[in-house]
């Protein structure tokens, strides 16, 4: 599975590269390919392409902030939570995409 995402804090420091960790080690581990871009204070760093965007099966943002270029999600399922929870539970919520893209494979 591919999942790509967005991580970002109010401050923009701590909490958006421990999420963006944390989603990375725990998608990997599960054996899924995953590329998280963070959104700080000093800007947009790991930036998803178009083609990532357009391949990902879900997307995942821990965020905690309005983001720009939202839209660029609109065709993909997105799963929107805060940062707290991308970084407390972050195996939890790479399951919860499993059974999201399960279910929507099952509904086409």
């Amino acid at each position: 599975m591919k999942i790509v995402g967005v991580a970002a804090c109010t401050v923009g420091i701590a909490h958006t590269y421990i999420a963006q960790e944390k989603l990375e080690e725990a998608g990997k581990k599960a054996g899924h390919e995953v590329h998280i871009e963070t959104s700080d204070t000093i800007g947009v760093e790991n930036a998803l392409s178009p083609e990532q965007i357009q391949e990902a099966d879900v997307v995942i943002l821990a965020i905690d902030v309005k983001i720009s270029d939202r839209e660029r999600f609109e065709s993909k399922r997105v799963l929107q939570v805060p940062t707290e929870v991308a970084i407390k539970s972050p195996n939890k919520l790479i399951q919860k995409a499993e059974e999201v893209v399960k279910e929507d494979q099952k509904n086409k």
